[in-house]
């Protein structure tokens, strides 16, 4: 396993939001994490990069033990993030968000090449400000900019959410051509059939607690576990 989580418990305050969890990422591998709103995909993410503290339990990548670790370490150690709604600087260029990418890891011109190279309509727009870009173009940059990391682990917390159907499909792409580079991924999606059409395993989250896992393939014969921890057919 290159990423470990092992009992788990972690919340807000007062509130224990993830109970007891325990999940394995394992190299090469895209994990999807599904569920409803509400049901911590989000806070096991943030649980990972350091930024919820776990009150219980062990969070490892590799031998490197995360959970004793401050948040803006993490990133060095080979996890990378990309949050919901993005979360670039809006007001700075493309070229310069990536160059903020690069300050947490220890990549170079090279690293940014290999980006632009995923991503040529990046390299189209390098003076463009973030802010003045479609949705799907900022999702670009906030995969590449996480990408140049040069991370072991991507954690994607609803990369698909809003997008065009072709903007869609580059990112699934590129996860795909990440995972064929031995880059993990740890996928929260709320667009089920995008998360299976990557994943290799599928795990289910509801009120906290870990419920469920199976291969894609299983889903497809019996999707009782997609109706019942999701709402959602196939």
């Amino acid at each position: 396993m290159i990423l470990e989580i092992a009992s788990i418990d972690c919340g807000y305050g007062n509130v224990r939001v993830l109970k007891d969890v325990s999940l394995q990422v394992r190299a090469g591998e895209v994990h999807a994490l599904l569920g409803r709103n509400g049901a911590g995909k989000t806070t096991l993410l943030k649980a990972i990069m350091g930024l919820v503290r776990c009150t219980h339990g062990s969070i490892r990548l590799g031998a490197d033990e995360l959970t004793s670790r401050p948040p803006h370490a993490v990133p060095g150690l080979g996890v990378a993030y990309v949050p919901q709604g993005r979360r670039l600087f809006a007001q700075m260029t493309v070229e310069e968000n990536l160059r903020m990418g690069l300050l947490a890891g220890n990549g170079g011109a090279r690293t940014v090449d290999e980006v632009l190279d995923l991503f040529p309509i990046l390299r189209e727009r390098m003076r463009q400000q973030a802010g003045t870009m479609s949705g799907g173009q900022q999702q670009m940059l906030a995969m590449g900019r996480a990408l140049c990391l040069q991370p072991k682990v991507l954690l994607l917390d609803e990369p698909c959410e809003g997008l065009q159907p072709s903007f869609v499909d580059k990112v699934l792409d590129t996860i795909a051509q990440l995972r064929a580079r031995g880059v993990s991924a740890l996928l929260v999606e709320q667009k089920v059939d995008a998360a299976l059409q990557v994943a290799d395993r599928v795990s289910f989250l509801e009120n906290g607690m870990l419920r469920h896992e199976a291969l894609p393939a299983q889903l497809q014969s019996d999707p009782g576990p997609l109706h019942r921890y999701v709402g959602v057919g196939r």
